[in-house]
């Protein structure tokens, strides 16, 4: 079954830091594009980071560049998100997600290009 699982989530004060987990208990990483999302309360779903499939190479939102660093560890087939330096504006549902074609990849922040997604893991920032 494909499945994306999420963890790490929790609440940190400003200016610190978190390290978010995308595992997949069902299939092998390796070779997909993997996409961070997040979702604040009345606002819209926005990319955050995205790596891709053949060369591991990474975009960032303008909002987290500099701060967050999307990498991926293929023996542990775990896609990570390290987020530095949290900022209040950071709070929000954390999701990661993936097209269904392997050794595909999506335009980075467009929600449509993906298919599978976890179910989300919180992360609040106190100011």
């Amino acid at each position: 079954q494909l499945q994306l699982v999420e963890s790490g989530g929790g609440l940190v004060q400003s200016g610190g830091s978190l390290r978010l987990s995308c595992a997949a208990p069902g299939f092998t990483l390796d070779g997909y594009a993997i996409g961070w999302f997040r979702q604040a309360p009345g606002k819209e779903r926005e990319g955050v980071a995205c790596i891709m499939s053949n060369d591991d190479s990474t975009e960032y939102a303008d909002s987290v560049a500099g701060r967050f660093t999307i990498s991926r560890n293929d023996a542990k087939n775990t896609v990570y998100l390290q987020m530095d330096n949290l900022r209040p504006e950071d709070a929000a549902v954390y999701y990661c997600a993936a097209p269904y074609l392997s050794y595909y990849n999506p335009v980075c922040a467009d929600s449509t290009y993906y298919q599978l997604w976890g179910q989300g893991t919180q992360v609040t920032v106190s100011s």
